[in-house]
């Protein structure tokens, strides 16, 4: 019997992260999509119902759930929707796309969503509440921390360190033996090279800090 599950958001990135809980029918049934927004309430998404507000996950205790949050405005949104439900771990699924790659022995935290595309190529513990958009690709000796979001394309080479709520646009790089700082954010198609703190918006080639102007 498949799992039910709700996802939390009713934006974009729930669309592919359904489009995704399908693509493994034996695993996941998607109930519904929960939404703080009143305006999307009783609507639909690609046929599945917006039941209501995200508090609505401390009554449908029999479901798993799903965080469907990311902007690289706000790279800790998905952190902070995660710790205003405080959920026990167990109450959140952990999906796998069947086009994803995933080396055996691979760690995947509760929560964490790899899309269509995405590899890990060595054993390593990819951390709570990830999201890997399509064609992430994740090397050997990576360190990914809870909440980070890598989208499409985006590049850690080996032993690349990317830290709690970092935000790595689509298409970006990252050199061998580099750290990505908490809550930073790299920009789309940036080449990192050198340790970025945290906090901070790279961008560019290579990636250097965004001046605010």
């Amino acid at each position: 019997m498949s799992q039910s599950l709700l996802l939390v958001g009713a934006g974009g990135l729930a669309r592919e992260v359904l489009a995704a809980a399908r693509a493994v029918p034996g695993e996941f049934t998607v109930r519904g999509l929960l939404d703080d927004d009143p305006a999307r309430h009783g609507s639909d998404v690609d046929g599945v119902p917006v039941l209501g507000p995200s508090d609505l996950v401390h009554e449908h205790t029999d479901d798993q759930v799903l965080v469907c949050v990311a902007s690289p405005g706000r790279p800790e949104g998905r952190a902070n929707v995660v710790r205003r439900l405080d959920l026990p771990a167990e109450r959140y699924a952990t999906l796998v796309h069947p086009a994803a790659s995933v080396a055996h022995g691979v760690e995947l935290g509760a929560g964490t969503v790899l899309l269509a595309g995405a590899v890990i190529t060595a054993p390593q513990r990819v951390g709570a509440h990830v999201l890997a958009m399509p064609h992430v690709l994740f090397t050997h000796d990576d360190l990914v921390g809870d909440f980070a979001t890598c989208a499409g394309r985006a590049t850690l080479a080996g032993g690349v360190v990317v830290a709690e709520s970092a935000y790595l646009g689509a298409g970006s790089l990252v050199r061998q033996g580099v750290r990505i700082g908490s809550r930073a954010v790299i920009g789309m198609g940036a080449v990192v090279l050198a340790d970025v703190p945290d906090g901070e918006t790279w961008v560019g080639v290579p990636a250097k800090p965004l001046v605010q102007s």
